[in-house]
């Protein structure tokens, strides 16, 4: 079972990828399982129909409200079956205004590991959709315990992403020797102009010991399919862009590279984007 969690900037396009991606993984014969690591509950809308499906941590509080414990959860409460048979998890988050989002993580996956979910489904691939920047260990629990061998850093072409991704390499260093956690590339989702941001992106990823492994174009099939509660496979299968998302979920199951990243100093990254930027 390949484990693979993808991390970026909020905003990045990181539920997106990752939908399309599993969705791809499915048309290919892959039996994925994607869990959603956002209190937004949101990751795998558009392989259910557009619905948000019950979290792991809702299910969990109306167990306890009933005097019962997580054991008492079953599976089918928490693994809804989406487009082609894709696994469908949402850890969900605390109630708003109480505790800790991040937690919540790491709760839902125990829960998945303690009812032996990924024994019982028997996944060719997990992916872990998590929130944003790693702003608390809670949200670093993919790669802090190890669940996660493989990270990808979903990046466009400006500076706070590049932030953004330089601080997810410096949880994957720190929680290196303590778990398996490797950096496996990052993929460019293209918010300008590919040919002028790609030269420095690569040059980044060069810095992190890293490389990029996919570029996913601007393409609003993809906006049209989400509009429809859809990934791209299922609203627009021969699609350019399905072509590209094909392509790319081959290069992630054919990728073997695995880093102990080098994260950068800031002043390094502001170099790298203004010296490219300034030739625009």
């Amino acid at each position: 079972m390949r484990q693979i969690a993808i991390y970026g900037k909020g905003g990045i396009g990181k539920s997106t990828i990752a939908s399309n991606l599993s969705a791809a993984f499915s048309t290919k014969g892959k039996r994925a399982m994607q869990v959603g690591c956002d209190p937004k509950r949101d990751s795998t809308r558009n392989l259910v129909g557009g619905r948000l499906i019950p979290t792991v941590l809702d299910v969990l509080r109306e167990k306890i409200a009933e005097g019962k414990t997580e054991l008492d959860i079953s599976l089918d409460e928490i693994v809804v079956e989406g487009y082609k048979g894709v696994l469908c998890v949402e850890s969900g988050g605390p109630e708003p205004g109480v505790g800790c989002a991040g937690r919540g993580v790491l709760t839902a996956i125990t829960i998945l590991n303690k009812l032996r979910a990924f024994e019982v489904y028997n996944p060719d691939i997990v992916i872990y959709d998590v929130l944003g920047d790693v702003v608390c260990g809670g949200f670093a629990q993919p790669i802090r315990e190890g669940f996660a061998q493989e990270v990808y850093l979903i990046c466009s072409g400006e500076f706070m992403s590049l932030y953004a991704a330089n601080n997810i390499c410096k949880a994957i260093k720190k929680h290196a020797l303590r778990g398996n956690s490797r950096l496996a590339g990052i993929i460019y989702n293209a918010r300008g102009d590919p040919e002028k941001e790609l030269p420095y992106l690569r040059d980044f990823a060069e810095k992190l010991s890293t490389t990029v492994v996919g570029v996913v174009p601007r393409d609003m099939t993809v906006q049209k399919s989400e509009a429809q509660g859809k990934t791209v496979a299922e609203a627009y299968p021969d699609a350019d862009i399905m072509k590209v998302f094909s392509e790319l979920s081959e290069k992630v199951w054919k990728n073997e590279m695995r880093t102990i990243p080098t994260p950068l100093p800031v002043s390094e990254i502001e170099k790298i984007v203004f010296e490219h930027v300034s030739t625009f």
